[in-house]
C-alpha cells in the first residue's frame, strides 16, 4: 500500500512542534542563516506557520476495531476519570515547563474514543492547558467521537466544555461494511449523529475508509456522494491498509481477507479525487479534503512540521529547544502510564534529540503529504544541505513532483498515489 492512511501510523498524531530548530549554533550556509534569522524574528503568523498544538490522548474504546493499530484499549469496568484527569494535569504542567510561553493554536482530543470521557473531564483538561499556556483567540479544539446515539447526546456538554470542532468516525455508510469493520454503530446512527453534530458545532468533520474488500469504484462513488452531501466543510478519506498486530493482519495472512488490487485501488483513488473536487472539498493533504479555509489546523501543525506537546498514554510530541528538536513519547499502557505519572510527575519514556538529518527526513515525510508542498529553503535551514538537484530534476521529469508559483516543492497529482516512493527518493 503506497498511500499513508493517517499521520498516526507514522507515530505523529497518536502522539501525536515553533517550526524547525530554534537554534543554529553555527549556520552552515548563508541562506540557511538568513532564513533562520527571519523565522526567529517573525512575530506575525504567516500562511505556512503551523503554530503550537497540544495533543491529548484518551486511550479507551468500547471495542477494538480489527483494522486499528492505534493505542486503544477496552476496559470492562469503570475508568477512574478523576485519577486520569489529575495525571493529565501533571503531564501538561511537565510539558509546559519544557515548552514555556507558547500560544496554543490547536488542541486535539484523540484516541481511543475521547467522546467516552465525561464532558467535565474534557473541560478540566482544557482548563489545565489554559493555566500553563496562552490560548489563541481563535484556538481550534477538536474532539474525536464515535457516532453512537449515547455519545451524540453528549455533544452539547462538550461544546460547553470548550470543544468547537468534532470529528466523527463514521468509516462507512453501509451496515454490512460497518459490521465487517467492527464498528458499533449503524448507518442510521451515523447519519443521526452527524446531523446532531452539525446542529451543535460550527465545524464538523468525519472519516470514511475505502478500498475495502470487494469494493468497486461505482459502489464507492455512490457511498461517497451520499457522504459528501452531508459534509459541511471537511472529510478524511483513508485507504484501508493492513497494519501490524491487528485482527485484519491475521485474517489477511490466513487468506480470509482480500483487498482490491493495485489497479482497483488506483481507480478508487481517482473516484475519491473526482467526487471531492466536484463537491468543493479538494484534497489539501493525501487523505484529507476541505473547503478552502476549513483545513484541520491541528493536523497542519504536524504536516507543516510545527511544534506540539503530546500528553496521555502513548502520546508523541515534538518540542523545540535551543539545542534542537526533541522527539518524545509517553508510556503506552494506560494504567502503567498512570502509575508512572503519579510517581515521576510525567509519563515520558522517550525523549530524543533529533539529528539534522532526522529533522530533514521528518520534514519531507510530513510536508510532502500536503498539496501545498514544502519550502526547500526550510529543508536547508533544518539540515544544512540542499535537496539534491538531480533527484528533483528526475522526479519532475517523471511528472511526480513540481514547483508551485511560490517555489515550494510539491507532489503532483500523478505523484500522490505513489507518495511513499516519491518521499523516499527525494530524501535519499
Amino acid at each position: 500500500m503506497l498511500i499513508p492512511r493517517n499521520p498516526r501510523v507514522l507515530g505523529f498524531a497518536e502522539s501525536s512542534q515553533a517550526c524547525g530548530r530554534l537554534a543554529v549554533d553555527s549556520p552552515r550556509d548563508p541562506i540557511a542563516a538568513s532564513w533562520h534569522k527571519a523565522f526567529m524574528a517573525a512575530t506575525i503568523r504567516n500562511a505556512f506557520d503551523p503554530g503550537f498544538g497540544v495533543y491529548v490522548h484518551w486511550p479507551f474504546c468500547l471495542s477494538k476495531c480489527p483494522y486499528c493499530d492505534f493505542n486503544s484499549h477496552v476496559r470492562r469496568g469503570e475508568v477512574d476519570e478523576d485519577r486520569f484527569v489529575d495525571a493529565f494535569r501533571a503531564e501538561i504542567k511537565h510539558r509546559a515547563a519544557l515548552a514555556p510561553r507558547r500560544e496554543v493554536r490547536s488542541v486535539f482530543f484523540g484516541g481511543g474514543t475521547p467522546s467516552l470521557m465525561a464532558p467535565a473531564a474534557a473541560e478540566a483538561i482544557l482548563a489545565a492547558i489554559a493555566d500553563h499556556w496562552r490560548l489563541a483567540k481563535d484556538v481550534e479544539i477538536t474532539l474525536e467521537a464515535n457516532p453512537t446515539s449515547v455519545e451524540a447526546a453528549r455533544f452539547r456538554g462538550f461544546k460547553a466544555a470548550g470543544v468547537n470542532r468534532v470529528s466523527l468516525g463514521v468509516q462507512a455508510l453501509n451496515d454490512i461494511e460497518l459490521r465487517a469493520l467492527g464498528r458499533q454503530h449503524s448507518v442510521a446512527e451515523a447519519l443521526a449523529a452527524l446531523e446532531t453534530a452539525n446542529s451543535v458545532f460550527a465545524r464538523v468533520s468525519f472519516d470514511l475508509i475505502y478500498a475495502r474488500p470487494r469494493q468497486t469504484p461505482s459502489a464507492w462513488r455512490k457511498e461517497l456522494e451520499l457522504a459528501l452531501a452531508r459534509a459541511p466543510e471537511h472529510v478524511s478519506l483513508y485507504q484501508l491498509t493492513i497494519e501490524p498486530d491487528t485482527m485484519f493482519e491475521r485474517m489477511f495472512k490466513a487468506g480470509k481477507l482480500e483487498l482490491p488490487d493495485a489497479d482497483a485501488q488506483r481507480a478508487l483513488w481517482d473516484v475519491t479525487q473526482e467526487a471531492t473536487a466536484k463537491a468543493g472539498l479538494p484534497a489539501y493533504e493525501v487523505s484529507n479534503h476541505a473547503r478552502p479555509g476549513a483545513e484541520c489546523r491541528h493536523n497542519l501543525v504536524y504536516w507543516r512540521y510545527g511544534e506540539y506537546a503530546g500528553v496521555g498514554p502513548g502520546a508523541h510530541g515534538r518540542l523545540a529547544t535551543k539545542h534542537g528538536r526533541r522527539a518524545q513519547a509517553a508510556e503506552r499502557h494506560p494504567e502503567m502510564w498512570l502509575t508512572v505519572v503519579e510517581t515521576e510527575g510525567h509519563g515520558l519514556v522517550e525523549d530524543e534529540l533529533l539529528s539534522a538529518e532526522q529533522e530533514g527526513d521528518e520534514f519531507l515525510l510530513m510536508g510532502l503529504r500536503l498539496r501545498e508542498g514544502v519550502d526547500p529553503a526550510r529543508y536547508l535551514a533544518l539540515t544544512g544541505k540542499k535537496l539534491a538537484p538531480s533527484r528533483i530534476a528526475e522526479l519532475i521529469g517523471d511528472g511526480l513532483i513540481e514547483y508551485a508559483r511560490d517555489q515550494r516543492l510539491r507532489v503532483s497529482s500523478e505523484g500522490f498515489p505513489v507518495l511513499d516512493a516519491v518521499v523516499a527518493d527525494l530524501a535519499a
